[in-house]
């Protein structure tokens, strides 16, 4: 096991809404997450069409880092990494249903549910900047916002 796969294995996989994802918190710069986590398996630059760069940083099948701005800042974490939790649950092993009464356990109410066009159903909370996606009931992958 390489010291890297340990550090993203041994971490606390907890979503803290609109803060962060264990002890990496919004807004931290690349380094300081690289210095927690270690190197990202990738690194890719992408240019939007206003031409500003989002750093993303990839850590094994699990997590995903979305940095922006112009000293780049932690703003997204996508999250496939089935030992996830939320609110103290392992969020992977709930259903739709489930993860909306958990939500809603939490005082997260507002919610937006849209079927993407490739396939999987989206269960949004906004106020939460928290996105669900899901496939045929099973949760796929999670996405935080600050």
């Amino acid at each position: 096991m390489t010291p890297l796969t340990t550090k993203i294995n041994d971490m606390n996989k907890e979503i803290h809404i609109k803060k962060g994802y264990g002890d990496v918190r919004f807004d931290m710069p690349v380094e300081e997450v690289v210095a927690l986590l270690g190197q990202a398996d990738e690194v890719e630059a992408l240019e939007n069409a206003a031409s500003e760069t989002t750093t993303v940083l990839r850590y094994g099948d699990g997590l995903t880092l979305f940095f922006e701005g112009d000293n780049p800042m932690l703003s997204c974490i996508d999250i496939t990494d089935e030992d996830t939790k939320l609110f103290g649950k392992e969020i992977f092993d709930l259903g739709e249903k489930e993860i909306v009464a958990l939500m809603v356990e939490n005082k997260f109410f507002e919610q937006d549910v849209d079927d993407e066009d490739w396939g999987e159903r989206r269960v949004s909370f906004n106020e939460g900047n928290i996105d669900f996606y899901l496939e045929d009931d099973e949760l796929m992958s999670i996405s935080i916002g600050k």
